[in-house]
């Protein structure tokens, strides 16, 4: 099992990286309260480890390449955020078949192997991580997040 913390960076990362996808190419805000939920900063301004660590995953992302912004709005959001070229094909591109399988699946309900054209969409990092987050499940989150990253 990782530390919470990691796991809730393959969170952060995935949502972030699903919100950039559904505008790609346009450049939207990224904020960090549509991705670690609700915060309130304390009596001094300060906002909570929770946030300050979602706006740290964001900012790494656009470090390490996989997204561009213009600028911060406070600690609250990336002002006209962007996927990357690499990124933008890293997410289109076909995940390792044995992620798929496991994750998405080749078949329909009956057992019938889907149409190609199906199977290819199916089989998208993009795709897979999108099936992760609506499973809510911690462990393949992080797996397909680092399938997408950094292409296990």
């Amino acid at each position: 099992m990782a530390d919470i913390h990691i796991e809730e960076f393959y969170k952060d990362a995935a949502v972030a990286l699903v919100q950039l996808y559904g505008a790609f190419p346009r450049r939207v805000n990224l904020y960090v309260e549509d991705i670690a939920g609700p915060d309130e900063p304390d009596e001094f301004g300060l906002h909570s480890k929770r946030h300050m660590a979602c706006l740290g995953a964001l900012l790494w992302l656009a470090e390490e390449g996989f997204l561009r912004y213009v600028d911060t709005i406070r600690q609250e959001a990336l002002d006209q955020a962007v996927l990357t070229q690499e990124a933008f094909i890293r997410l289109s591109a076909p995940a390792p078949d044995g992620l798929v399988e496991k994750l998405s699946g080749t078949v329909d309900t009956a057992g019938n192997p889907l149409p190609p054209s199906l199977q290819e969409d199916l089989s998208s990092h993009i795709h897979l991580v999108r099936t992760a987050l609506k499973s809510r499940h911690s462990r393949h989150i992080g797996q397909v997040v680092r399938a997408a990253l950094f292409q296990e």
